[in-house]
């Protein structure tokens, strides 16, 4: 038995060894990719950290009037002709790539046309930007057996859709996308010690999978290891939490090989619980980018912050770039990566309830969000100030569903 772990042991070196040998003739990549596949992963990647320009997160499987959080808009109907109405709206919004250098489809979305026949790709591509593609399935709440349940009423869970995921990226590609975006979700409870050890590592195990099959399709996948803000601990909690799960999803990363230059990071803020003891927007800045410098390599390009649900007496939008715009102002010309945004409700609410169903809103619509997309630019900068972009607010907030998308 101890000549066999010895044997075993013998052999797990010698392939580290050689991984590495065939990575230093390499020069110095990653041996398991062809040099093309290298170079367009850190191209397109590249691309999507253009300076002062973030990701419009429109993959909701439903309308993302349903998930706005606004009691009129969820009465728009829920229809496939509503949502590529919707959608291709916002893709053909004039001048939105100065802002917006990528674009997150639902699969639907992805083979969807509008009224005229158009590919919504193209509507993207044609606009200035990169297609991009969700690609996790959810997760079932029944989740992890044995696992404690959570302030969103569930166990631990883990996403699904590894089994077919290498043909859904070929196909993806094919299709026109360019990078992607897989989420796992983690929940906070400092009394039940959430997230757990083993609901961490298979949080980064899952992520570094799907990350690994990405890039090999030519895909350059955004990491997205999101610790949900649902409950009541305070922001020391959630840092702490922050870093050990940055800290084992890098490590992961490094065991599948991943390509850095050719990846991104969709990791959440560090906040407060909903209802826990409130933090300002500078604790909120500090407090992330001391997580975020002590756990991400320099050679990852960039990191795109998910907004994350917020209490019903906040605005969204306004708090989510102001948030952004504190990080990027306090750490001017101090970070390594460049520090933007990947939002769905945050740049989309008052776009949604402007334009609630009616194409004769469609201007407005899009100047809402052309307006929203340009003060998370601002923000990218750290120079957006408060209260200068016009928005919904409040009016309206209603609780939304929890859960996957």
């Amino acid at each position: 038995a101890q000549a066999t772990a010895v044997s075993k042991t013998s052999s797990t070196t010698s392939s580290s060894a050689s991984f590495a040998s065939k990575a230093m003739s390499h020069g110095g990549l990653p041996a398991n990719l062809p040099a093309d596949i290298l170079a367009e992963l850190k191209e397109n990647a590249a691309k999507l950290c253009a300076p002062g320009k973030g990701f419009l997160a429109a993959d909701e499987s439903a309308g993302p009037w349903l998930r706005a959080g606004h009691a009129d808009a969820a009465k728009i109907p829920d229809t496939a002709e509503n949502r590529a109405a919707y959608r291709s709206m916002c893709f053909t919004s004039p001048g939105l790539s100065e802002h917006i250098s990528g674009v997150i489809l639902h699969w639907e979305t992805l083979f969807q046309q509008d009224k005229d026949g158009n590919e919504m790709v193209d509507l993207i591509t044609k606009n200035g930007m990169l297609a991009g593609i969700k690609l996790d399935k959810g997760y079932d709440k029944c989740g992890i057996w044995g696992t404690e349940v959570g302030p969103l009423g569930h166990p631990e869970v883990s996403t699904k859709g590894l089994d077919d995921l290498q043909k859904r990226c070929a196909d993806a590609y094919k299709k026109g996308a360019r990078f992607a975006k897989w989420r796992n979700v983690l929940q906070l409870d400092p009394a039940k010690g959430l997230p757990s050890d083993l609901g961490i590592a298979d949080t980064v195990h899952i992520l570094a999978r799907y990350a690994s099959i990405c890039q090999s399709e030519r895909l350059v996948p955004i990491v997205e290891p999101e610790i949900v803000p649902n409950g009541k601990h305070d922001i020391s909690y959630c840092a702490q939490i922050t870093e050990k799960v940055l800290a084992a999803q890098f490590k992961a990363l490094s065991d599948h090989h991943i390509y850095l230059e050719g990846a991104v990071l969709k990791p959440n803020m560090v906040k407060n619980g909903i209802d826990g003891p409130k933090a300002s927007a500078e604790q909120i800045a500090a407090a992330t980018v001391t997580a975020l410098l002590r756990t991400v390599p320099p050679a990852m390009p960039g990191i795109f912050f998910l907004s994350g649900e917020t209490a019903l007496n906040e605005d969204n939008e306004e708090v989510a770039t102001i948030n952004l715009s504190a990080m990027n102002k306090l750490y001017k010309d101090k970070l390594p990566w460049h520090l933007s945004f990947s939002y769905g409700k945050a740049l989309q609410k008052t776009c949604i309830v402007t334009w609630l169903g009616q194409d004769s809103n469609k201007e407005a619509a899009q100047l809402a969000l052309k307006n929203r997309s340009a003060a998370n630019s601002a923000a990218t900068l750290g120079t957006y100030k408060p209260g200068t972009c016009a928005s919904v607010g409040t009016d309206g907030n209603v609780q939304q569903a929890a859960g996957p998308y």
